[in-house]
């Protein structure tokens, strides 16, 4: 900017702020990116690793993520997600290098679609292994079933971290596909605004 505001117009001005509300929202996406990889991918580590032995009347029974159908949807959707935040993520470090913006329409629709689709799959996956984890950990006293996890405890626990771990990378999965959106809407609505401002 120029002393006393010589050589400054008020189209400078908006542009140049535009621009720094643009760099400001890339960087954000980016950490999203990368902090939903890395949640993702700890979240399935952790349930596909826990395993625990419990001896019944001399007959070892094994817990494991696969007893539970909605562990391993759990297990598959987290690894999706972080693959799918990874090749994201070094999508926004090369915009961010090359310092482009993203004006292409169908690429836009492309992004916006890939990360509602995993949006909605994480957030049913935390549901529904939410779900079967409360039924493991309760019982159902009226079907007559159980509470597992007075049995197998270090396993429950640790499945109740795997899926903590996967409600944070569905969130952060939830906020991403709003960035993506605004990205979108924002090729759409902006000459129109431009021009309104102008008269």
């Amino acid at each position: 900017m120029s002393y006393l505001g010589v050589g400054v117009s008020p189209g400078n001005v908006a542009g140049a702020t535009m621009k720094l509300n643009d760099r400001k929202v890339r960087l954000t996406e980016l950490i999203l990116r990368c902090s939903v990889c890395a949640l993702a991918l700890v979240a399935a580590v952790l349930i596909a690793t826990d395993t625990q032995v419990k001896e019944i009347f001399t007959i070892q029974k094994k817990a494991k993520y696969t007893d539970m159908k909605a562990l391993v949807l759990l297990v598959v959707v987290n690894g999706i997600a972080a693959a799918y935040s990874l090749v994201h993520g070094v999508r926004c470090v090369v915009g961010m290098m090359k310092g482009s913006v993203l004006f292409s329409k169908p690429l836009a629709w492309a992004i916006f679609s890939g990360d509602q689709a995993i949006a909605y799959l994480t957030v049913a996956a935390v549901g529904a292994a939410a779900q079967s984890a409360a039924f493991a950990k309760l019982g159902e006293p009226e079907l007559q079933w159980m509470k597992i996890c007075t049995m197998y405890g270090k396993f429950c626990n640790q499945v109740g971290e795997g899926i903590a771990t996967a409600l944070l990378a569905s969130i952060g999965m939830v906020v991403v596909s709003c960035i993506s959106a605004l990205g979108l809407f924002r090729l759409y609505g902006g000459n129109k605004a431009r021009q309104s401002s102008r008269w």
